[in-house]
């Protein structure tokens, strides 16, 4: 026997291949809104003398639009929780509303709804100490109130069908429980059952299901939901536990929520779609389903949200009861609902893959995400999520051997201060000691510092698997904080549109004092061939800044999604000192120029390093030159870039 088992988080994509009925989707916004110029259905309260109680008993009786006593429907009872009666779901779940519009699409099967008080005492009001065991016993009294008393009154008031095809039961928390507890065990009875958020009252799965292939067999549909966040999810979840391991199809659906209606007018919307049509067992495996989510790799370990999924979309969810507005600000402002339990959720728009910062704004303030780690970005410390690549395998951690980052910290008498530098040591640095290595120093962007590259780069993980796949020379690789400023000189005006340059002394620290730093700490080639730089964006122009006035140092040059910043009416070949004045010189000295932007990158910067290219290659000077598809100005690009650019430097 083929299982359905159907995990979906906010909103579910199904693909189904040769299978009839609809599929039944998650309720989308305003599906419980009243809507104008459509026809409604009709709530009746109805009376019926209850032989099993020795009173009469109230109910409520939704017909549809179009009812007709000329025909015969068929009957779903829907069954409140412990703290309501027959009007719980009436003043909280609005059903006749979500039927109606159900109706008007043309999704329903007509059909008859009665809404009973599923407590059967004298005294059924919802009042005093509701969990008193006179009351507790009233509920499981009311089994043999709506087989014996509540079925019988409405077949022969109503037009209805009266086999068990036709017959359907359904219910939120304490009705949740009723209801498999009823219907699974009168199979004879019901066809169709439903458990929305099922409470502790619900028998344990042997009881509810002693022969599983015999249910299996009588049952149309049995469906089971809950909220991700409810308490009583171990409730719904062993019952699903048990029904997979013994082969008995049913809906298992879990989605963001508690305890409350958001969850279960969701599962009466989708619920009552499937009922009373055609049912094939048989194709239930050929449901292919997203289900929830995949918390992100950024994630704080054990946090389940944010979560990525599979259409890529991102699902936010955050705990601020006593918040009163919410958005995730990832690249663009996403507004949050609360529900009752003081979560907030939203489900962004499809986010392209890789790194990307963002924050979680209350009352108007920005701040980092409780349940994501912490990047430096954006000048401060910030969320990030990374998209998972179906290409990023050389980013991803794998069973090969690892270098190391290390902090050094030193002391800089050009800024008066202590400064640190990260460096990476490649793969048996530690054992090989009388060997030497080439040094690739790499500069983070505007806005960041030294961990970026190894933190939301994964440089370490990259070079690991270069190195491991013979694609890259072992090198070392060192990353510093590129905003240094020498006290003694006055502060300057920042340009436009170059934030951290202006007055900025990096290249003097690096020159005099990191690369000497670097020289005498680690083994490493001190001749010029062995010494590359690159860096992204702030970090690309440092590059150009750096090298092109010490190419007595440096062999190899990277630009990513930056390079020398030039005037549109400046010769290229006055720039640097005249230093491209001699392109075969410059190609004879230089062993590589490498330039590389997003083709998704704002238009200024796209233009900037493109038309940097063609200034080049208009004057001969041999570089590389790579357009990562797809990527704007963020770590994608970069971690792209750095995965051409080192396994092109130091090869011999």
């Amino acid at each position: 026997m083929k299982h359905l088992f159907l995990l979906p988080a906010f909103f579910c994509l199904f693909i189904l291949t040769g299978y009839s009925q609809e599929i039944v989707q998650q309720a989308p916004a305003g599906f419980d809104s009243l809507r104008a110029g459509i026809a409604h259905g009709t709530i009746d309260t109805i009376s019926y003398f209850s032989n099993t109680v020795g009173v009469k008993r109230k109910a409520l009786v939704y017909t549809p639009p179009g009812f007709s006593r000329g025909k015969k429907y068929p009957v779903l009872y829907l069954l409140h929780g412990i703290g309501g009666d027959e009007k719980e779901w009436l003043n909280g779940g609005k059903p006749q509303v979500i039927l109606d519009n159900l109706y008007a699409q043309g999704k329903l099967t007509p059909m008859i709804v009665v809404l009973p008080n599923g407590r059967a005492m004298r005294d059924d009001r919802a009042t005093g100490d509701i969990m008193a065991m006179d009351k507790i016993q009233a509920f499981e009294r009311f089994e043999k109130d709506l087989l014996d008393d509540l079925i019988p009154f409405i077949e022969k008031k109503y037009p209805v069908r009266t086999n068990r095809e036709d017959r359907a039961i359904a219910g939120l928390s304490m009705g949740g429980g009723q209801s498999l507890n009823f219907g699974l065990s009168h199979l004879d009875k019901f066809a169709w059952v439903g458990g929305f958020s099922s409470a502790p009252n619900t028998k344990a799965p042997e009881q509810l299901v002693p022969d599983p292939g015999k249910a299996a067999k009588q049952l149309k549909l049995l469906w089971i939901s809950c909220g991700a966040d409810d308490r009583l999810i171990n409730i719904s979840r062993r019952t699903h536990d048990y029904l997979a391991k013994n082969g008995v199809p049913h809906i298992y659906y879990i989605e963001p929520g508690v305890h409350d209606f958001k969850v279960w007018k969701n599962g009466l919307y989708m619920f009552s779609q499937l009922l009373f049509k055609p049912v094939d067992t048989s194709l239930f495996s050929k449901y292919i389903y997203s289900g929830q989510g995949t918390p992100a790799s950024t994630n704080i370990p054990g946090q389940k949200y944010p979560q990525i999924m599979p259409d890529n979309r991102v699902v936010f969810r955050i705990k601020a009861p006593e918040a009163q507005h919410l958005q995730i600000d990832l690249g663009r402002k996403y507004d949050m609902k609360r529900d009752t339990g003081g979560y907030w959720t939203v489900v962004t728009d499809t986010i392209p893959v890789g790194f990307h910062y963002y924050s979680l704004i209350i009352d108007g303030i920005a701040v980092v995400d409780p349940s994501s780690q912490t990047y430096y970005g954006m000048g401060r410390m910030a969320s990030g999520i990374d998209i998972p690549d179906p290409d990023g395998d050389y980013y991803k951690i794998s069973n090969v051997p690892h270098g190391q980052v290390r902090s050094v910290e030193y002391y800089s008498a050009i800024t008066s201060s202590w400064r640190t530098a990260l460096v990476y040591t490649p793969p048996g640095y530690d054992r090989e000691n009388n060997k030497k290595y080439p040094v690739l120093y790499l500069q983070h962007g505007g806005g960041e510092d030294e961990t970026g590259w190894p933190r939301q780069g994964k440089m370490n993980i990259i070079m690991d698997n270069l190195i491991a796949s013979k694609k890259a020379v072992p090198m070392i690789v060192v990353m510093e904080r590129g905003y240094a400023i020498d006290p003694r000189q006055p502060v300057a005006s920042q340009p436009a549109g170059l934030p951290g340059m202006s007055g900025n002394v990096f290249p003097d620290v690096l020159v005099n004092e990191v690369i000497p730093l670097i020289d005498s700490s680690f083994r490493t080639l001190t001749d010029r061939k062995y010494r590359a730089m690159a860096g992204l964006s702030m970090g690309g122009f440092q590059t150009f800044q750096t090298t092109m006035t010490h190419l007595d140092l440096f062999s190899y040059i990277g630009g990513f999604s930056g390079a020398a910043f030039r005037q549109p009416d400046v010769d290229i070949r006055k720039m640097f000192n005249g230093a491209w004045e001699n392109a075969a010189a410059f190609n004879e000295k230089v062993r590589l120029v490498y330039l590389s932007i997003g083709t998704a990158e704002p238009e200024r910067m796209y233009k900037g390093v493109r038309g940097f290219h063609e200034a080049l290659e208009k004057v001969g000077i041999k570089h590389v030159y790579y357009e990562s598809p797809g990527t704007a100005h963020e770590w994608q690009t970069w971690r792209r870039s750095l995965r051409q650019f080192a396994g092109m430097i130091f090869h011999e």
